[in-house]
């Protein structure tokens, strides 16, 4: 079961102080990184966020835009939102400012010569990721997945579900068979009976769930994940703007507090028909799932050591190669400045 986090902590002294959702078109170099930035409104490069989310709403009523502004800063939206791995290699080529992923896929990305920093985390998703499987499948336990094929995104949320989930229970990696997939890509699979069963989160699972056919076999709360979920910010952008990250957080972390207080307002945002509407049961199943869920918070010392205790367990499980060092590459929000 996930250790229930505390509103305020003192931060760890291995966070670091200043002197994180992908498919993205922007490119060449940001306005906030060229020449002087004095009397300029500086330019945040976020991933648009579709139909659903605190930053939906903030797009559609301006409320993010009036808080960046009383620092000197506007969104500008680009690309969408998706896996973070491409979403990492944007911040990498100055082609985006924020990003949002999980530790795992972070912890993958991490070791590739990352250009960002990660500056807050939300409490593992206990309810809403899991190992998902079809009603009737005949699985009803981790134990019944020995000699299945199991979707997962590779380096991402659903490998290191499906190999926490597998380890819980005694069982080796080799028994059950990977299956590696693109998220976007994996329910059609999942479906069509081609895998067995998904390591999957919210973000997909709940139109499965909502359909009435699928289930988890095991949650986040079951399988013991340590899935945060983080914010990063391009390490040049946080050295030159403090400022702005810490009222991006500030707002994130009020917004968030109240989507969890009311999720439905966070939903189907700008369309309640389409396929990027949340309908139905599904709406009952995401309804669910967010009042479950964190908030968006500074990353404290209980945080870093969930999250070494992640990258021990990708280095053990040969996920990367070594074990990569995640205190070297956070943000301590509390004291930008």
């Amino acid at each position: 079961m996930n250790t229930p986090r505390s509103p305020r902590r003192t931060i760890a002294p291995a966070l670091l102080t200043a002197t994180a959702l992908l498919a993205l078109t922007a490119c060449g170099t940001s306005e906030a990184d060229s020449g002087s930035d004095a009397g300029k409104t500086v330019e945040i490069r976020i991933p648009d966020p579709g139909n659903s989310g605190v930053l939906a709403l903030g797009k559609k009523d301006g409320s993010l835009d009036e808080a960046l502004a009383k620092v000197g800063a506007e969104v500008r939206w680009t690309g969408s939102a998706g896996p973070f791995a491409p979403a990492a290699q944007a911040m990498n080529a100055d082609q985006l400012d924020i990003a949002t992923g999980s530790i795992t896929s972070g912890i993958t990305s991490l070791a590739q010569r990352p250009g960002f920093k990660f500056f807050t985390a939300t409490a593992p998703d206990a309810a809403g990721e899991g190992i998902l499987v079809k009603n009737g499948s005949g699985i009803t336990s981790v134990e019944d997945l020995v000699g299945k094929r199991v979707a997962v995104n590779q380096g991402g949320t659903g490998e290191y579900l499906l190999l926490k989930a597998l380890a819980k229970a005694g069982i080796p990696a080799d028994e059950v068979e990977r299956v590696h997939l693109r998220p976007d890509q994996t329910a059609a699979v999942f479906n069509a009976g081609k895998v067995d069963a998904w390591a999957v989160w919210a973000t997909y699972a709940v139109a499965e769930i909502g359909s009435g056919r699928a289930h988890f076999v095991a949650d986040g709360a079951a399988i013991g994940s340590d899935n945060y979920s983080l914010n990063a910010v391009r390490t040049e952008f946080a050295e030159r703007h403090p400022e702005i990250v810490k009222a991006l957080y500030r707002y994130l972390h009020e917004a968030s507090a109240e989507e969890k207080r009311d999720p439905a307002a966070y939903l189907n945002v700008f369309t309640d028909v389409g396929p990027t509407a949340v309908t139905g049961r599904a709406k009952e199943v995401q309804t669910r799932f967010t009042r479950q869920g964190g908030t968006v918070d500074p990353i404290g010392p209980e945080d870093v050591e969930r999250f070494e205790a992640v990258a021990d367990f990708y280095a053990e499980q040969k996920v990367t190669r070594d074990k990569v060092d995640v205190a070297a590459h956070l943000l301590d929000i509390e004291k930008l400045k």
